[in-house]
């Protein structure tokens, strides 16, 4: 029997999907500390994989970590998108595709 080692946060179906496929796995159930320095590693994971292969999956992916993270430090998906909104009412979004290529001071 060979094992495979990953020790990182998967969906939650994964460990389900694993079972029917006739395999077993070792998990734990996150909390506190833990959960939200596991969900920072998996942001950092999916935007490289994004990176990587420009695939929209892969930023259904990083909106999915991104909206666990802000439930899992206590905000709500609504403060998320007002303070989003607002920033984009000051400051503007990227439409405009503005590549700032320096600052002059007099």
């Amino acid at each position: 029997m060979s094992t495979k080692i990953y020790n990182k946060l998967v969906r939650d179906r994964i460990p389900e999907i694993i079972e029917a496929d006739g395999k077993t796995c070792v998990m734990e159930v996150l909390s506190g500390d833990a959960y939200i320095k596991m969900l920072d590693a998996k942001l950092h994971e999916e935007l490289t994989e994004y990176q990587v292969s420009k695939e929209i999956e892969e930023l259904a992916d990083l909106l999915e970590v991104i909206q666990a993270v802000v439930k899992a430090r206590g905000y709500s998906l609504e403060d998320l998108e007002r303070i989003r909104h607002e920033k984009a009412d000051k400051r503007g979004g990227f439409e405009k595709r503005i590549l700032l290529k320096e600052v002059r001071v007099k």
